[in-house]
């Protein structure tokens, strides 16, 4: 019975590896723009609370909904979602980029609107592969891996807001966070256009 429990646990890790390098890489654009957002010096805790269950939710939700609707949009949705994703990331860091210049008034980033534009734009990629990937899956375990999915999301947002606050005691990253972070934004959006 041991040996056969031990056998048993093996092949569900080995089930669930695949599915860790895709949430993992799911949550690298919620990493990076999170990293952005901590760097800004206008952050404070009750915005990295409410931006690490925004990306965690949404990735979760859109991730669950591609996967639920992937039979009827596989075709005609796919390609699209990630242009725009990209394209409200690219605009959000040449809003921080001005935000640099100016340096004045309240941060744009941190309008409560922005949790929820921000959750969506980094979390289209998981609808898409909720499209193709996870949309043949039984309902139970899609629920299962797509909160695993958000649950890996929540933990790197973590880890990055952690990163940011000693980053930012760096003199130059805390002198040109905004800028950093606005460029590394425009990148982030240009890859998911284009790559």
């Amino acid at each position: 019975n041991i040996l056969w429990s031990i056998i048993e646990g093996g092949k569900e890790a080995m089930a669930m590896y695949p599915l860790f390098i895709i949430a993992l890489a799911l949550s690298l654009d919620a990493f990076g723009v999170a990293l952005c957002i901590g760097l800004n010096n206008q952050t404070r805790f009750s915005n990295k609370v409410g931006f690490t269950i925004s990306f965690g939710l949404f990735q979760f939700l859109l991730s669950y909904i591609g996967a639920y609707a992937g039979f009827l949009f596989n075709t005609y949705v796919a390609s699209m979602p990630t242009i725009i994703g990209g394209v409200i990331i690219s605009l959000v860091g040449v809003i921080m980029i001005k935000e640099g210049f100016d340096n004045k008034g309240k941060c744009p980033l941190l309008k409560p609107k922005m949790y929820i534009i921000l959750g969506i734009s980094v979390s289209i990629d998981a609808m898409v592969v909720g499209f193709t990937v996870l949309n043949n899956i039984a309902k139970v375990i899609l629920l299962e891996d797509t909160l695993f999915i958000g649950a890996i999301t929540l933990v790197m947002v973590t880890m990055a807001f952690i990163i940011s606050k000693y980053l930012k005691r760096i003199e130059v990253v805390g002198k040109y966070a905004d800028y950093i972070g606005g460029t590394i934004l425009i990148i982030f959006g240009l890859k998911m256009m284009f790559f």
